[in-house]
């Protein structure tokens, strides 16, 4: 296993910049931003795609600093149903696949994105619930419209040799393990999970459950290192459907944190065996969104955090069983 980054935080220096300062920290991996919400701030997608020169700067800097991409970012929303912004979208996700396979790259990390309720309808419409019936016939909608997208999507990653991993985050389609398994199994084995054990925290969902669960179905990408904590006299009084804004920390029900601030070193550790026993020995992605610190102090802790709860080497043999 390894130790990877993912470099939003880092946007306000150089690539090399960057890799200086990671590689200094004991970080084996970037997942840079190409587009989308984490934007291009270290690989610009369009001026770098069919561009030999370009690529083959990165991948100077990416062996003078001793690392490698584990994937390429761009979380968007391609089934949005304003056209335009779903087309920029479709663009984006697919021009990353273009980019990571030029670059050898094995992975593109996403979002499975999130229809309207309807054909008419303008905005997108996360269900929850499947009654008033209308809510379930919406729901029926929405998968109808993103199996005709992934599906095609998928054959598109599958000719260029990339993996798609989905992040399974609330707001979009799938933000669960079953929506994440009904997917994969509607398309191909390129459609798969980024593991971000952030999201489900807060759904209640078991974390090592949902590793063996996909994990049986080898739908595990890639994986986000990123913790919660669940603020429980908050949501005792108003639940973890929280809208409250980010930055009001004292009144949320949940927040983002650094990993080993929502769960301790133990659980981090059960979850790096449970990857171990599925057959996950790739890169611990830390995305950091942890508005109680900076994003130095954040990425500093998390990596010597994790530094004490991945494998290095593979395991030996089971001597004493024999």
């Amino acid at each position: 296993m390894q130790i990877g980054v993912h470099t939003p935080p880092l946007a306000d220096e150089s690539l090399e910049d960057a890799l200086a300062y990671l590689d200094d920290l004991g970080v084996d991996a970037i997942e840079p931003g190409v587009g989308g919400y984490p934007g291009d701030h270290h690989l610009d997608r369009s001026a770098h795609l069919d561009d030999d020169d370009r690529q083959a700067e990165v991948r100077e800097l990416l062996e003078t600093y001793d690392m490698e991409i584990s994937a390429l970012a761009v979380h968007n929303n391609p089934l949005h149903p304003d056209e335009e912004t779903g087309d920029r979208a479709d663009m984006e996700l697919r021009e990353a696949i273009r980019l990571a396979s030029q670059l050898e790259v094995n992975t593109v990390t996403g979002f499975s994105g999130l229809p309207a309720g309807g054909p008419d309808d303008e905005v997108p419409n996360w269900i929850t619930a499947p009654w008033p019936s209308e809510h379930a016939d919406a729901h029926e909608y929405q998968w109808e419209v993103a199996l005709e997208y992934w599906r095609d999507l998928a054959e598109f990653a599958d000719d260029h040799g990339v993996d798609v991993a989905i992040e399974m985050h609330p707001n979009m389609l799938v933000y669960e393990p079953h929506g994440m398994a009904r997917l994969r199994d509607a398309t191909n084995d390129r459609i798969g999970a980024n593991f971000d054990p952030s999201h489900l925290y807060w759904q209640g969902i078991e974390i090592a459950d949902a590793i063996r669960y996909l994990g049986d179905r080898d739908a595990i990408h890639h994986v986000h290192a990123k913790d919660t904590r669940i603020y429980e006299q908050q949501a005792r009084e108003k639940g973890v459907l929280d809208t409250t804004a980010y930055d009001d920390e004292e009144n949320r029900s949940w927040l983002f944190r650094s990993v080993g601030y929502g769960h301790d070193e133990t659980h981090w550790k059960d979850i790096v065996s449970t990857l171990r026993m599925v057959g996950y020995d790739g890169t611990m992605s830390i995305e950091h969104e942890d508005s109680l610190t900076s994003s130095r102090e954040g990425l500093e802790k998390a990596v010597s955090f994790l530094e004490r709860a991945i494998f290095r080497e593979q395991p030996g043999e089971a001597y004493w069983a024999e």
